[in-house]
């Protein structure tokens, strides 16, 4: 079981968008990761703890392509959306100093996909000091092989992998 303080923990959404959810995903459905997110967005918002959504858009386009938007529930439970303009979150945005604002020191993770999206942004909240957990249910891949690749390898090295019901909130972590 995994206690986190919701005074010093966000939520980090990723590519939660139409277009990406709806992409063949590993090894569950976006609808899926989806699912579980909303999840732990609800319990987020319940204990006091802020959800944050980063999205992606394409960099010198005049339009985003059809299907770039939130899914819905997701936007509804962010209390902030920010937005990305390369594969991590944190380059180039205002995420770190959101983070800072409200004394977070705990990243908590769902998304897609989990080899890209997902872990270019925790590898920089590594290398800004962040304690991360990955919520296995709230991510998937373009293949399975990736994905476990990720969830077995890399993100053991860089926090903790969890189950939606391994999270509890407290007081403190």
């Amino acid at each position: 079981m995994r206690t986190l303080d919701p005074h010093r923990t966000a939520l980090v959404l990723i590519d939660l968008m139409e277009r990406i959810v709806d992409l063949p995903l590993e090894p569950r459905p976006g609808s899926e990761v989806v699912e579980a997110a909303l999840t732990l967005a609800a319990g987020c918002r319940a204990a006091g703890a802020p959800v944050v959504a980063v999205r992606v858009e394409r960099p010198n386009v005049a339009e985003q392509p059809p299907g770039s938007g939130l899914v819905k529930g997701v936007a509804e439970l962010a209390d902030e959306v920010v937005v990305k303009r390369t594969i991590g979150g944190f380059h180039g945005t205002e995420l770190h100093e959101l983070l800072r604002k409200r004394d977070v020191d705990t990243l908590v993770f769902a998304g897609i996909a989990t080899n890209l999206g997902v872990e270019s942004t925790a590898r920089a909240a590594a290398d800004h000091g962040y304690d991360l957990v990955f919520v296995e249910e709230g991510l998937a891949a373009l293949t399975a092989d990736e994905h476990r690749a990720a969830v077995a390898l890399d993100f053991p090295r860089l926090g903790e992998v969890v189950g939606l019901a391994e999270l509890s909130w407290g007081p403190e972590a």
